[in-house]
């Protein structure tokens, strides 16, 4: 019994840890392509940075419950985890032109004034940038959306696996 809660507690840590910092690592990626190689995000990018920051307070909050209620966080985590690889399959689709964005900010329209007071007025507070022009780092052949989707994927079977060995180690406990 007692060998059984170690592995329990064992396999807790690990997924708290994997969700806490593979999100970290996942925003620390996005805000540094941000704001040190001069990325502008679309709306598209940004709403793929929430997943990750609802995975680091799942991740939290596993780390602190007991084993037999830290399913429920660790379910939650993967289904975000669902959501984070969805959205960039959605985000890959619109910048192939497989489907138009459902963001309206994605769509840039022409900003059109009688001056350049009027102009500057009209013009929105942060740059925006159409959904469908992907982001390439170095040369590299896949975009940033692509490598987020397999990097959320992988987390995600990794987790799966993980949450295999939690549910299984609470069931015998």
């Amino acid at each position: 019994m007692l060998l059984v809660g170690q592995w329990q507690r064992k396999s807790v840590w690990l997924i708290g840890g994997l969700f806490v910092l593979s999100g970290l690592c996942a925003l620390l990626v996005a805000l540094g392509a941000e704001h040190y190689l001069h990325l502008v995000p679309c709306e598209l990018c940004l709403w793929e940075r929430r997943p990750w920051r609802v995975l680091i307070a799942l991740g939290i909050l596993t780390l602190v419950l007991s084993p037999r209620y830290a399913r429920w966080p660790v379910l939650m985590g993967i289904m975000c985890l669902l959501v984070s690889f969805g959205l960039s399959v959605m985000h890959v689709g619109v910048e192939q032109g497989w489907w138009p964005s459902p963001a309206a900010e994605c769509h840039v329209g022409a900003v059109h004034a009688q001056n350049f007071d009027a102009w500057m007025k009209q013009l929105p507070v942060r740059p925006t940038k159409p959904c469908d022009q992907p982001d390439y780092l170095f040369g590299f052949p896949l975009s940033m959306t692509t490598l987020s989707g397999i990097y959320a994927l992988t987390v995600l079977v990794t987790a799966l696996v993980g949450a295999a060995h939690l549910f299984r180690d609470v069931r015998r406990g």
